[in-house]
């Protein structure tokens, strides 16, 4: 997906909020009409009903008239597949839209261009014989540094092109959110090139060092400035103190939203850079597993059994969250499918990356690892990341003998002290 900065003038932008207004209202709909399903009564109207009610619904009410019909289409268009992917897209049951939050519509294209199948040949209509005609996306380039987009009911929208080619897709997504618009073309990126040096990389993701990489190098996510921190803390302070519903407490929510922009920025283009040297450096890259839902996860439990060290365990939290552990993680995949693996996580902090001896007093501090078997040192973080890149992850097998020679290792290596059962020094349960 190609995601350009939006630069409406006042008016466009007051019609856009229009559509934003109207593409939620009709989603809103389309959940209440489902919420009232039971078993036992008729099916709910799917897409093409729902439709018709739209048609009927613009017809008795003069403000959805105003809108356009194409919009609100598709928003009905969104929430059907939405709901047909609500068990694999692991987001669940559609859910309700809010002012504020959910400010977006989608727009297909209405500039009509014939097709072509994946060999270059034009595709054909098996009835008619004719090429096929296909929506597209209306673009046009006006410098090296800005385009524009036709929306409907604003005309000429200007975007900020930061890519060499215009898009070229059938749809696309206007989004608002903290006082700026952004554009989302749909457009199916290609894969980077497969370097072809065989090289493998692991990565272990933390919270004091976001990706520690198997050869030594340490990648940290940028986060604010003690400044931007200290603005954010001010300007939540004046919007707790100002009166509900006040242009006060608006301005100061506006201004700690921006602020919160200006990191989610920061970290979505490091990601961005992060995951293209990843792919075009490496075979094949290995992160470690983490369950980051269950691990972000709140501690505030019910009224019945409340939980323990809420406030650290929130501050935690958000400390995991900031570092983007999951986006990097996505968008590698994206860009090198077929070459990203995951690594189970158990384990990969306490083997030894030299001998293969798992003691759990082997790490030492966060950042110290000194290995209880063979005294290899290490940083702990880089150890694991060699453990990743090399696949060893997960429950350890037990010991193998190795003869008249003595124990070994799990990795076939004589053991540099007396030997001991694996599992001392490791909590099973």
């Amino acid at each position: 997906m190609s995601r350009f900065r939006l630069y409406p003038t006042n008016a466009q932008a007051g019609i856009m909020l229009g559509h934003c207004a109207h593409a939620r209202y009709v989603w809103n709909l389309a959940v209440e009409q489902h919420a009232h399903w039971r078993p036992g009564r008729s099916p709910t109207p799917g897409f093409a009903e729902q439709c018709r009610q739209l048609t009927e619904a613009r017809r008795d009410n003069p403000w959805l008239a105003a809108g356009n019909a194409d919009v609100q289409q598709q928003a009905l268009k969104d929430f059907a597949t939405a709901k047909t992917a609500r068990f694999t897209s692991g987001f669940g049951e559609p859910t309700w839209r809010r002012k504020h939050t959910h400010e977006g519509f989608r727009v297909i294209g209405t500039d009509r261009v014939p097709e072509f199948g994946p060999d270059g040949s034009p595709k054909l209509n098996a009835k008619t014989g004719r090429q096929v005609m296909g929506r597209s996306v209306v673009v046009q380039k006006l410098n090296r540094h800005w385009a524009r987009v036709k929306v409907p009911g604003c005309g000429w929208v200007r975007f900020r092109l930061t890519r060499p080619e215009l898009p070229v897709a059938k749809t696309f997504r206007i989004t608002f959110h903290s006082g700026r618009w952004h554009i989302a073309f749909a457009v199916v990126p290609e894969p980077l090139d497969t370097p072809g040096t065989g090289k493998v990389i692991g990565i272990d993701r933390g919270v004091k060092i976001t990706a520690a990489l198997s050869d030594g190098r340490k990648l940290n996510c940028p986060q604010l400035t003690v400044k931007e921190r200290a603005q954010i803390r001010k300007h939540q302070r004046r919007a707790a103190r100002a009166p509900k519903g006040s242009e006060a407490k608006t301005a100061a929510h506006a201004t700690v939203a921006r602020l919160r922009a200006r990191e989610a920025d920061r970290r979505k283009d490091w990601c961005e850079k992060t995951s293209t040297m990843l792919a075009r450096t490496y075979d094949r890259v290995r992160f470690e597993k983490l369950n980051i839902k269950n691990m972000t996860a709140s501690a505030r439990g019910t009224a019945e059994q409340p939980g323990r060290n809420v406030r650290a365990k929130a501050g935690l939290n958000r400390a995991v969250l900031a570092q983007g552990w999951g986006l990097l993680r996505q968008r590698t995949g994206h860009k090198a499918p077929g070459r990203v693996e995951d690594v189970p996580a158990p384990y990969t902090s306490l083997r030894c990356s030299a001998c293969g001896w798992i003691d759990k007093n082997s790490r030492k501090s966060q950042a110290e690892f000194v290995c209880s078997s063979c005294g290899f040192t290490c940083n702990a973080d880089t150890n694991a990341a060699v453990n990743v890149a090399a696949g060893q992850g997960g429950i350890p097998r037990p010991r193998r003998s190795a003869g008249a020679g003595g124990a070994t290792t799990a990795t076939g290596r004589p053991s540099a002290r007396e030997p001991q059962p694996l599992w001392v020094g490791i909590p099973l349960f």
